[in-house]
């Protein structure tokens, strides 16, 4: 991999703003255009065997775990590298956007660790991708606090939570940098960004640059991020192993490499979570026009369902047996103002994190400071004083091919109810989105761009095999917009219509929604360029 300067600069084609040129400054251009450099044809090489994979599985090839990666899941004797600092306790980690009050709310919430989400909790608008590293370089340096125009406070405490980044996914591009004619990946933007202003700051500060990688779908895209660690240690002087990444396991074709994944990254390894909604989503892109994997609606498809209860318990025998971390599902309640809808949601969070601590996970994630001290209580409550739980090998059971992928029967057909609330938190979620909101409180829920994926991949999945009616989906969209305009009269309807209708009602499923949607309205390069 090449070290030396790269023969192009990277351009912002962005207008400036308020302190960005702290953030984007010629030397951290210059490191951002050396990772460009040494990664943007392999992350394309990637992307196209991704739509290879696809047409394979879509054609009726079968999804088993790898034959030429069989010598690695039967070696008993590799490990990944020991807990780093900050992370030997992982038994409450909160997730949000890095916007400033997020920020200040997480690290001083009680939880061991902060996921700063650039991926499903931004809206990747230009202000909110360099505000929130911003954001990050101003808490690492407890520059944060501040006062709102109401007056309300906002102060960093004395044991802040550790810090993890989840950049946005190899997917994903960032249109507002350019390097060599062609816009810079995503990824490489928010991780390169971040390790340059802040990763000897952290190493300083007795922690490390600690990630989170979203969207893998197998060993392959694990060993790129591997050796993007390796460079990016590399030209600053850090020593090789100082990151840890968790990844989420967030897709079926992950599921099938969990521990190659694991192999892959091993040196940097910080374990595996399990990205639930991500992971449903997932499905339906892979197996979506088969009726044996035709899912009833998302409420029904509880972590207790038997492929849901397969992909756990592989998640945390994998991990253990390799020394790593498991990281059970986020939470997503908001605490609101009915106590005794509160109480009943509390309830169900509990059982939740009960089930996963019993099953073996060493921590659990949240979405709120509210739901905190529910999910420390119940590791308290198995953990004591240990950090985790690893001695807990889980040889108990074998999970095979057919586990994973036994959906079918799951749940009936979906209700018109239910058909409704996906569109209406896919529309409600989109108009959000659309204004630069990435995290969004939804009937009790914070939702994000992985709970949109799935409710408009379910509508997709239903009207696919006539489950559904296009007429009644057509008619409940109306009323949907017409109430929700009547509400906020501010909102784009006609731009949220035409999101839904392009990722919901097409005749094949895209991908993701937030490409084609990010290139349409949050691009905004000026006539001249800076």
């Amino acid at each position: 991999m090449p070290t030396s300067a790269p023969a192009r600069p990277v351009h912002v084609l962005a207008a400036p703003g308020d302190r960005h040129d702290r953030i984007l400054s010629p030397a951290a251009l210059d490191f951002l255009a050396r990772l460009a450099e040494a990664f943007g044809d392999r992350r394309e090489q990637l992307l196209k065997e991704r739509r290879r994979q696809a047409i394979r599985l879509a054609s009726g090839s079968p999804l088993d775990f790898p034959l030429t990666s069989a010598a690695v899941r039967a070696d008993p004797t590799w490990r990944v590298a020991a807990p780093a600092p900050g992370l030997e306790d992982r038994r409450v980690e909160i997730t949000g956007p890095p916007d400033r009050r997020t920020a200040v709310d997480a690290l001083n919430s009680g939880a061991r660790v902060w996921m700063a989400d650039f991926a499903d909790a931004t809206a990747p608008t230009w202000d909110n991708v360099i505000g929130g590293q911003l954001t990050l370089l101003d808490a690492i340096e407890r520059r944060i606090d501040f006062t709102t125009p109401e007056g309300k406070e906002y102060r960093l405490g004395e044991h802040p939570a550790t810090i993890m980044v989840r950049p946005r996914g190899w997917h994903l591009l960032e249109e507002h940098l350019e390097f060599d004619g062609r816009p810079v990946p995503a990824p490489v933007v928010d991780l390169g960004l971040y390790f340059f202003h802040c990763a000897q700051r952290q190493i300083d500060a007795g922690h490390g640059p600690y990630f989170c990688l979203p969207k893998l779908e197998n060993r392959y895209e694990a060993r790129l991020w591997n050796d993007v660690f390796v460079l990016a240690q590399d030209l600053l002087g850090i020593p090789r192993g100082t990151v840890r990444a968790t990844v989420p396991i967030e897709t079926i074709t992950a599921a099938f490499e969990m521990e190659e994944i694991l192999y892959e990254l091993r040196e940097h390894s910080a374990g595996l979570d399990a990205g639930r909604r991500d992971y449903l989503f997932s499905l339906i892109k892979t197996f979506g026009h088969r009726t044996d994997f035709l899912l009833p609606e998302r409420a029904q498809v509880t972590t207790t369902v038997p492929f849901m209860r397969a992909y756990t318990d592989l998640l945390v025998r994998t991990c253990h047996k390799r020394g790593a971390h498991a990281i059970g599902g986020m939470a997503a309640h908001v605490p609101g103002k009915d106590p005794e809808a509160d109480a009943a949601a509390l309830a169900e969070v509990r059982l939740d994190k009960e089930r996963e601590a019993e099953d073996g996970f060493d921590g659990s994630g949240v979405a709120h400071p509210g739901l905190v001290s529910v999910c420390r209580e119940v590791f308290d409550g198995v953990l004591g004083e240990r950090p985790h739980q690893l001695d807990r090998t889980r040889e108990d059971g074998h999970v095979t091919a057919a586990d994973l992928l036994s959906v079918r029967r799951i749940g009936g057909p979906p209700t018109e109810q239910g058909v409704r609330s996906n569109i209406t938190v896919a529309l409600r979620y989109f108009d959000a989105w659309l204004r630069g909101q990435g995290a969004v409180a939804l009937y009790g829920l914070m939702e994000d761009a992985a709970t949109a994926e799935i409710a408009r991949a379910q509508i997709w999945q239903w009207l696919r095999h006539r489950v559904i009616d296009r007429e009644d989906v057509l008619r409940i969209l109306g009323e949907e917009l017409a109430a929700f305009g009547a509400r906020h009269p501010w909102a784009a309807l006609d731009e949220v219509r035409e999101l839904f209708e392009r990722n919901a009602l097409a005749p094949e499923l895209p991908l993701f929604f937030t490409p084609d949607a990010y290139t349409r309205h949050l691009v905004r390069i000026p006539q001249v360029r800076s």
